[in-house]
Protein backbone atom coordinates (compact mmCIF):
# COMPACT_ATOMS: atom_id res chain seq x y z
CA UNK A 1 0.00 0.00 0.00
CA UNK A 2 1.61 3.26 -1.10
CA UNK A 3 -0.73 5.49 0.91
CA UNK A 4 0.76 7.43 3.85
CA UNK A 5 -1.52 8.06 6.84
CA UNK A 6 -0.88 10.85 9.32
CA UNK A 7 -2.33 9.02 12.30
CA UNK A 8 -3.77 5.76 13.54
CA UNK A 9 -7.16 7.46 13.56
CA UNK A 10 -6.93 8.29 9.85
CA UNK A 11 -5.83 4.74 9.03
CA UNK A 12 -8.75 3.36 11.04
CA UNK A 13 -11.18 5.59 9.18
CA UNK A 14 -9.71 4.40 5.92
CA UNK A 15 -10.31 0.78 6.85
CA UNK A 16 -13.88 1.61 7.80
CA UNK A 17 -14.61 3.38 4.49
CA UNK A 18 -18.20 3.01 3.27
CA UNK A 19 -19.31 0.98 6.26
CA UNK A 20 -16.66 -1.73 5.99
CA UNK A 21 -15.89 -2.31 9.66
CA UNK A 22 -12.50 -3.44 10.87
CA UNK A 23 -12.77 -7.16 11.58
CA UNK A 24 -10.42 -9.44 13.46
CA UNK A 25 -7.21 -10.40 11.68
CA UNK A 26 -8.53 -13.88 10.89
CA UNK A 27 -12.23 -13.28 10.25
CA UNK A 28 -13.02 -13.60 6.56
CA UNK A 29 -15.47 -11.13 5.04
CA UNK A 30 -18.83 -12.44 3.86
CA UNK A 31 -19.35 -13.09 0.13
CA UNK A 32 -19.72 -9.79 -1.72
CA UNK A 33 -22.45 -10.41 -4.26
CA UNK A 34 -24.53 -12.99 -6.04
CA UNK A 35 -27.49 -10.89 -7.12
CA UNK A 36 -30.11 -12.37 -9.42
CA UNK A 37 -31.01 -9.77 -12.08
CA UNK A 38 -32.41 -12.13 -14.70
CA UNK A 39 -35.69 -10.19 -14.87
CA UNK A 40 -33.76 -6.94 -15.53
CA UNK A 41 -35.22 -5.38 -12.38
CA UNK A 42 -32.70 -4.06 -9.86
CA UNK A 43 -34.83 -2.52 -7.12
CA UNK A 44 -38.29 -3.39 -5.80
CA UNK A 45 -39.90 -1.31 -3.07
CA UNK A 46 -43.49 -2.33 -2.34
CA UNK A 47 -45.93 -0.82 0.17
CA UNK A 48 -43.04 0.63 2.19
CA UNK A 49 -43.91 2.82 5.16
CA UNK A 50 -41.82 4.33 7.93
CA UNK A 51 -42.70 6.79 10.68
CA UNK A 52 -40.57 8.93 12.99
CA UNK A 53 -42.30 10.09 16.18
CA UNK A 54 -45.68 9.87 14.51
CA UNK A 55 -44.60 11.57 11.28
CA UNK A 56 -44.91 9.36 8.20
CA UNK A 57 -41.74 9.96 6.22
CA UNK A 58 -42.61 7.19 3.73
CA UNK A 59 -46.23 6.22 3.21
CA UNK A 60 -47.12 3.03 1.29
CA UNK A 61 -44.43 3.74 -1.30
CA UNK A 62 -44.05 1.61 -4.43
CA UNK A 63 -40.97 2.06 -6.60
CA UNK A 64 -39.43 -0.16 -9.28
CA UNK A 65 -36.07 0.50 -10.95
CA UNK A 66 -34.89 -1.42 -14.01
CA UNK A 67 -31.38 -2.59 -14.79
CA UNK A 68 -29.23 0.10 -16.47
CA UNK A 69 -31.86 2.72 -15.79
CA UNK A 70 -31.01 6.32 -14.89
CA UNK A 71 -33.85 7.53 -12.67
CA UNK A 72 -34.19 11.00 -11.15
CA UNK A 73 -36.12 11.46 -7.92
CA UNK A 74 -37.36 14.94 -7.07
CA UNK A 75 -39.69 16.44 -4.51
CA UNK A 76 -39.96 19.26 -1.97
CA UNK A 77 -38.15 19.15 1.36
CA UNK A 78 -39.70 16.49 3.57
CA UNK A 79 -40.99 14.47 0.62
CA UNK A 80 -39.07 11.37 1.77
CA UNK A 81 -36.13 11.34 -0.66
CA UNK A 82 -33.39 10.90 1.95
CA UNK A 83 -35.44 8.36 3.91
CA UNK A 84 -35.93 6.39 0.71
CA UNK A 85 -32.17 6.14 0.20
CA UNK A 86 -31.69 5.30 3.89
CA UNK A 87 -34.05 2.34 3.48
CA UNK A 88 -32.30 1.04 0.36
CA UNK A 89 -28.88 1.23 2.05
CA UNK A 90 -30.03 -0.33 5.33
CA UNK A 91 -29.64 2.78 7.49
CA UNK A 92 -33.40 2.90 8.21
CA UNK A 93 -35.75 -0.06 8.65
CA UNK A 94 -39.32 0.50 7.46
CA UNK A 95 -42.31 -0.31 9.64
CA UNK A 96 -44.03 -2.14 6.79
CA UNK A 97 -43.40 -3.26 3.24
CA UNK A 98 -40.75 -5.12 1.28
CA UNK A 99 -37.48 -4.01 -0.33
CA UNK A 100 -35.46 -6.24 -2.66
CA UNK A 101 -32.22 -5.76 -4.56
CA UNK A 102 -32.64 -8.01 -7.57
CA UNK A 103 -34.69 -11.19 -7.21
CA UNK A 104 -32.92 -12.67 -4.23
CA UNK A 105 -31.43 -10.03 -1.91
CA UNK A 106 -33.79 -8.87 0.83
CA UNK A 107 -32.57 -5.42 1.83
CA UNK A 108 -34.53 -5.49 5.08
CA UNK A 109 -32.62 -8.36 6.68
CA UNK A 110 -29.07 -7.20 5.90
CA UNK A 111 -26.77 -4.67 7.53
CA UNK A 112 -25.46 -1.53 5.83
CA UNK A 113 -22.10 -3.26 5.37
CA UNK A 114 -23.66 -6.33 3.76
CA UNK A 115 -25.80 -4.19 1.45
CA UNK A 116 -22.75 -2.19 0.34
CA UNK A 117 -20.79 -5.37 -0.38
CA UNK A 118 -23.77 -6.77 -2.29
CA UNK A 119 -23.41 -3.92 -4.77
CA UNK A 120 -25.35 -0.90 -3.52
CA UNK A 121 -23.24 2.28 -3.42
CA UNK A 122 -24.27 5.69 -2.08
CA UNK A 123 -22.76 9.11 -2.64
CA UNK A 124 -23.89 11.77 -0.21
CA UNK A 125 -24.33 15.44 -1.13
CA UNK A 126 -21.12 16.45 0.63
CA UNK A 127 -18.11 14.57 -0.80
CA UNK A 128 -16.40 12.23 1.67
CA UNK A 129 -13.00 11.66 0.13
CA UNK A 130 -9.66 11.31 1.93
CA UNK A 131 -8.19 14.75 1.30
CA UNK A 132 -4.68 13.90 2.54
CA UNK A 133 -4.38 11.05 0.03
CA UNK A 134 -3.89 11.28 -3.71
CA UNK A 135 -6.70 10.71 -6.18
CA UNK A 136 -5.09 7.40 -7.15
CA UNK A 137 -4.80 6.31 -3.52
CA UNK A 138 -8.47 7.13 -2.87
CA UNK A 139 -9.47 4.85 -5.71
CA UNK A 140 -7.06 2.14 -4.60
CA UNK A 141 -8.45 2.28 -1.07
CA UNK A 142 -12.00 1.88 -2.36
CA UNK A 143 -11.24 -1.24 -4.42
CA UNK A 144 -13.51 -4.24 -3.99
CA UNK A 145 -11.00 -6.28 -2.00
CA UNK A 146 -10.35 -7.90 1.36
CA UNK A 147 -10.29 -5.03 3.90
CA UNK A 148 -8.97 -7.03 6.85
CA UNK A 149 -5.92 -5.50 8.49
CA UNK A 150 -3.21 -7.93 7.30
CA UNK A 151 -4.37 -8.10 3.65
CA UNK A 152 -4.66 -4.30 3.56
CA UNK A 153 -1.17 -3.73 5.00
CA UNK A 154 0.55 -6.09 2.56
CA UNK A 155 -1.63 -5.63 -0.51
CA UNK A 156 0.12 -5.04 -3.84
CA UNK A 157 -1.63 -3.79 -6.93
CA UNK A 158 -1.63 -6.14 -9.88
CA UNK A 159 -1.45 -4.95 -13.46
CA UNK A 160 -5.20 -5.59 -13.72
CA UNK A 161 -5.79 -3.47 -10.59
CA UNK A 162 -3.78 -0.60 -12.05
CA UNK A 163 -5.66 -0.89 -15.33
CA UNK A 164 -9.02 -0.81 -13.50
CA UNK A 165 -8.02 2.37 -11.68
CA UNK A 166 -6.86 4.00 -14.93
CA UNK A 167 -10.20 3.15 -16.56
CA UNK A 168 -12.10 4.77 -13.69
CA UNK A 169 -9.80 7.82 -13.71
CA UNK A 170 -10.62 8.31 -17.37
CA UNK A 171 -14.38 7.92 -16.78
CA UNK A 172 -14.45 10.52 -14.00
CA UNK A 173 -12.32 13.08 -15.88
CA UNK A 174 -9.47 12.93 -13.34
CA UNK A 175 -6.78 10.98 -15.19
CA UNK A 176 -4.47 14.01 -15.27
CA UNK A 177 -4.98 14.52 -11.50
CA UNK A 178 -4.09 10.98 -10.44
CA UNK A 179 -1.14 12.11 -8.29
CA UNK A 180 -2.80 15.23 -6.85
CA UNK A 181 -4.03 15.26 -3.27
CA UNK A 182 -7.81 14.97 -3.14
CA UNK A 183 -7.95 18.05 -0.94
CA UNK A 184 -6.64 20.17 -3.80
CA UNK A 185 -9.53 19.25 -6.12
CA UNK A 186 -12.48 21.50 -6.81
CA UNK A 187 -15.85 20.65 -5.28
CA UNK A 188 -17.06 19.14 -8.54
CA UNK A 189 -13.92 17.05 -8.96
CA UNK A 190 -14.33 15.69 -5.43
CA UNK A 191 -17.85 14.65 -6.39
CA UNK A 192 -16.47 12.78 -9.41
CA UNK A 193 -13.80 11.14 -7.27
CA UNK A 194 -16.38 9.84 -4.82
CA UNK A 195 -18.41 8.44 -7.72
CA UNK A 196 -15.19 6.80 -8.92
CA UNK A 197 -14.74 5.23 -5.50
CA UNK A 198 -18.17 3.65 -5.84
CA UNK A 199 -17.14 2.28 -9.23
CA UNK A 200 -14.02 0.75 -7.67
CA UNK A 201 -16.31 -1.08 -5.23
CA UNK A 202 -18.10 -2.64 -8.23
CA UNK A 203 -21.41 -1.15 -7.09
CA UNK A 204 -24.24 -2.21 -9.39
CA UNK A 205 -26.79 0.25 -7.99
CA UNK A 206 -25.55 3.81 -7.50
CA UNK A 207 -27.48 6.25 -5.29
CA UNK A 208 -26.30 9.78 -6.06
CA UNK A 209 -27.49 12.62 -3.81
CA UNK A 210 -27.62 16.12 -5.38
CA UNK A 211 -24.53 15.78 -7.59
CA UNK A 212 -24.98 19.21 -9.20
CA UNK A 213 -25.00 21.15 -5.92
CA UNK A 214 -22.15 23.67 -5.71
CA UNK A 215 -20.76 22.88 -9.17
CA UNK A 216 -19.80 25.28 -11.94
CA UNK A 217 -21.81 25.16 -15.18
CA UNK A 218 -18.97 23.31 -16.89
CA UNK A 219 -18.78 20.74 -14.08
CA UNK A 220 -22.56 20.27 -14.21
CA UNK A 221 -22.38 19.49 -17.93
CA UNK A 222 -19.57 16.98 -17.38
CA UNK A 223 -21.47 15.39 -14.49
CA UNK A 224 -24.51 14.89 -16.71
CA UNK A 225 -22.27 13.22 -19.31
CA UNK A 226 -20.73 11.00 -16.62
CA UNK A 227 -24.10 9.81 -15.30
CA UNK A 228 -25.30 9.05 -18.82
CA UNK A 229 -22.12 7.03 -19.36
CA UNK A 230 -22.52 5.11 -16.10
CA UNK A 231 -25.98 3.84 -16.98
CA UNK A 232 -24.42 1.63 -19.66
CA UNK A 233 -22.96 -0.63 -16.95
CA UNK A 234 -24.79 0.42 -13.77
CA UNK A 235 -28.21 1.39 -12.50
CA UNK A 236 -28.24 4.98 -11.27
CA UNK A 237 -30.71 6.79 -9.00
CA UNK A 238 -30.18 10.55 -8.74
CA UNK A 239 -31.85 12.72 -6.09
CA UNK A 240 -31.72 16.32 -7.27
CA UNK A 241 -33.27 19.78 -6.80
CA UNK A 242 -31.78 21.45 -9.88
CA UNK A 243 -34.53 21.06 -12.49
CA UNK A 244 -32.29 22.19 -15.37
CA UNK A 245 -29.82 19.47 -14.45
CA UNK A 246 -32.60 16.87 -14.22
CA UNK A 247 -33.83 17.89 -17.67
CA UNK A 248 -30.31 17.55 -19.10
CA UNK A 249 -30.20 13.90 -17.99
CA UNK A 250 -33.19 13.10 -20.24
CA UNK A 251 -34.29 10.27 -17.95
CA UNK A 252 -37.50 9.11 -16.25
CA UNK A 253 -38.46 11.22 -13.24
CA UNK A 254 -40.24 10.17 -10.04
CA UNK A 255 -41.84 12.89 -7.93
CA UNK A 256 -42.24 12.21 -4.22
CA UNK A 257 -44.69 14.11 -2.02
CA UNK A 258 -45.48 13.32 1.60
CA UNK A 259 -43.72 9.98 1.32
CA UNK A 260 -45.67 8.81 -1.72
CA UNK A 261 -45.08 8.70 -5.46
CA UNK A 262 -47.04 11.66 -6.81
CA UNK A 263 -46.13 11.28 -10.47
CA UNK A 264 -43.71 9.52 -12.83
CA UNK A 265 -42.66 10.10 -16.41
CA UNK A 266 -40.51 12.32 -18.60
CA UNK A 267 -39.53 15.78 -17.41
CA UNK A 268 -41.91 17.36 -19.92
CA UNK A 269 -44.77 15.24 -18.60
CA UNK A 270 -43.85 16.02 -15.00
CA UNK A 271 -43.65 19.78 -15.53
CA UNK A 272 -47.11 19.79 -17.11
CA UNK A 273 -48.70 17.76 -14.33
CA UNK A 274 -51.02 20.12 -12.36
CA UNK A 275 -50.48 18.23 -9.10
CA UNK A 276 -46.71 18.49 -9.43
CA UNK A 277 -46.90 22.20 -10.26
CA UNK A 278 -49.05 22.74 -7.20
CA UNK A 279 -46.89 20.91 -4.65
CA UNK A 280 -43.38 21.40 -6.01
CA UNK A 281 -42.48 23.05 -9.29
CA UNK A 282 -44.91 25.89 -8.74
CA UNK A 283 -43.48 26.88 -5.37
Amino acid sequence: MISIYKSREEYGKALEYKGTKVRSFFEKPAPTRDIDLHKDMVLYLEDVSVSFDGFKAIDSLNLYIKKNELRCIIGPNGAGKTTLMDIVTGKTRPDYGTAWFGQNFNLLIHSEDEIARAGVGRKFQKPTVFENLTVFDNLELAMDSDKRVFPTLFAKLSSDDNYSIEIVLDKINLIQFRNKFAGSLSHGQKQWLEIGMLLMQNSQLLLIDEPAAGMTHQEIDKTAELLQLLRKEHTVIVVEHDMDFVRSLDSPVTVLHQGRVLAEGSMDKIQNNPKVVEVYLGE
